[in-house]
């Protein structure tokens, strides 16, 4: 009887066993990559929520800070108004961005004095480690556990 050509079951499973444990070791390398990129991405994003809100404010003096991420965005911008800037994109005016949750609060006075971005994990330890805050004095600002007001206690981000 000739002799077939091809591989054994053995070797197939040898091979498997390779191509897996390979996997075991890049996956979770893999998604720490990704939680920090989404980090860097959210602190990234802060920055340019602070200077939206310079520009904001400097633009309308009589309004002072914006009181929604709605305001610093816009969809019609021919001309730009206090209710729509035009000075962040529409995705981050939405309050999601690579998976973090951004909300804008604390914005008071006549004309808006003050205000606070909170940076969320949508999913904490799987989209993100971290959250993050800052107000106006644009220092972005990080903790371990959720950040309900943004002030001088939270640790000043590294």
């Amino acid at each position: 009887m000739p002799r077939q050509k091809g591989f054994s079951l053995i070797e197939m499973l040898l091979v498997v066993a390779i191509i897996l444990i390979i996997a075991a070791i890049a996956i979770p390398n893999l998604l720490r990559a990704r939680i920090a990129a989404n980090e860097a991405s959210a602190v990234s994003s802060l920055r340019a929520l602070n200077t939206a809100q310079i520009t904001y404010q400097s633009t309308y003096p009589t309004v002072g800070y914006a009181t929604s991420l709605s305001s610093l965005s816009g969809t019609s911008c021919l001309p730009p108004g206090a209710s729509g800037a035009c000075v962040i994109d529409t995705q981050l005016a939405s309050g999601t961005k690579s998976g973090y949750s951004f909300t804008l609060a604390g914005t008071s006075g006549t004309p808006n004095a003050t205000y606070q971005f909170v940076a969320s994990p949508i999913a904490p330890n799987r989209t993100g480690n971290r959250y993050f805050c800052s107000f106006p004095d644009a220092v972005v600002r990080t903790s371990g556990v959720a950040i309900s007001t943004c002030d001088y206690s939270v640790n000043p981000l590294q």
